[in-house]
């Protein structure tokens, strides 16, 4: 009896996917809840499980195919009907033909099998319906086996021209093709503009490399900028609420929480998921949702509701090495802050010129709702937080 693998529910507003691996092929055993294919969404990769065991069926789409909510996708076959394997002889190992049988085989066949070594997926049976049994398998253990065949070379492959030109055309990921929409919608849509400062990082330097060892200790996780700087973003969105609110028609949202969504990367591009009520928590735990974030979109593992929502983003270009950059909105939010690479610089202070770890800030807004005066407030609030770190702790 086959049972329909669907595509399941996928999230808010979410009606369709891309089949962007399959991860069983048919024939292949299939465990209940094992994932057997991955499906690209607007916004995360989603593993479809299988809804029992048995051996899996044919497929119904193909690789980058669009499929929707609900539709079936493939098929599982004998669903329910293989036993489950006896266990291994603890003193010896089946040998490899035996643990390669299909499922199903009678005990007197798995027998043969074990004792003559003979791979039942050479044999052809006789009993009812094709099934194997003991004589077809002690038959093939006293045939003798056919003259492997002599292995043809494959032709060499002329080596390409010096100077040829090559081109490649590779269909763009669901996940891409959803960051270029928005992008584009967003500069369409929002007055952006972007405004900029630097800040100073000395003393958030000097708090990082004499309590990282302890905080690591303490809290089981690095102490990295980003705690500071999402601590920082808070306050100054206290300071200035325009920047975390939106627009929803004619009307704008003031939001008295900070969702601040954390751009990330992926293997399939820049996610955003959202620390959730940043401004209760600690430096520790924002530090600690962020490394949870990151891991898990290496391994593609972030939930569809883990994206949603958020007030403001920040988008940290500084550890690919950008020195300035002008980040775009993420709709609906109103700003995103863009943070750089920190570098020595020449800087005056007390009308001495010295050396400084500097790096630049940027600032994107949307100047319909944020005047430029409410901009330039929000990042010197910010600088001033990460230049002294003590108004982060007495929230100045």
């Amino acid at each position: 009896m086959a049972t329909e693998v669907k595509v399941p529910v996928l999230g808010e507003s979410i009606t369709e996917a891309t089949l962007g691996e399959w991860l069983k092929q048919p024939g292949d055993t299939v465990a209940l809840d094992e994932p057997v294919a991955s499906l690209e969404t607007d916004k995360v990769s989603v593993e479809v499980p299988s809804p029992v065991a048995g051996v899996m069926g044919a497929h119904a789409v193909k690789v980058g195919d669009t499929v929707q909510v609900g539709a079936m996708i493939a098929t599982i076959e004998g669903a329910g009907s293989a036993p489950a394997p006896a266990p291994a002889k603890p003193a010896e190992a089946e040998p490899a033909a035996a643990q390669a049988a299909p499922a199903a085989l009678s005990p007197s066949v798995r027998r043969a099998v074990l004792e003559t070594g003979v791979d039942p997926a050479t044999v052809t049976g006789t009993g009812k319906d094709g099934r194997l049994t003991k004589d077809d398998v002690l038959a093939a253990a006293t045939t003798p086996a056919a003259p492997a065949p002599v292995p043809v070379a494959a032709p060499v492959p002329a080596a390409a021209q010096a100077g040829a030109r090559r081109e490649e055309r590779v269909r763009m990921t669901r996940l891409r093709q959803t960051i270029a929409r928005r992008l584009k919608e967003a500069q369409n849509t929002a007055a952006m503009l972007t405004t900029f400062n630097d800040v100073d990082m000395t003393a958030v330097i000097e708090a990082r490399n004499k309590y990282k060892d302890l905080f690591e200790k303490k809290h089981g996780v690095r102490l990295g900028f980003m705690g500071f700087f999402a601590k920082a973003a808070c306050l100054a969105l206290k300071d200035v609420p325009s920047v975390n609110a939106s627009i929803e028609g004619d009307e704008i949202v003031y939001h008295d929480y900070a969702d601040i969504s954390v751009a990330v990367s992926s293997p399939g591009g820049l996610v955003v998921p959202v620390v959730r009520n940043a401004d209760t928590m600690s430096v520790a735990e924002i530090e600690r949702a962020i490394g949870d974030f990151g891991k898990r979109a290496k391994d593609g593992a972030l939930k569809m509701e883990e994206m949603q929502g958020g007030t403001f983003t920040i988008s940290n270009g500084g550890v690919f090495g950008s020195l300035m950059s002008t980040p775009i909105i993420n709709p609906p939010q109103s700003a995103v802050l863009g943070l750089h690479r920190i570098e020595d610089r020449p800087v005056v202070r007390d009308g001495q010129i010295v050396i400084r770890p500097m790096m630049y800030l940027a600032l994107s807004y949307d100047h319909r709702l944020i005047d430029g005066r409410e901009a330039v407030t929000f990042l010197v609030a910010l600088k001033n937080a990460i230049e002294d770190p003590t108004r982060i702790l007495i929230d100045l």
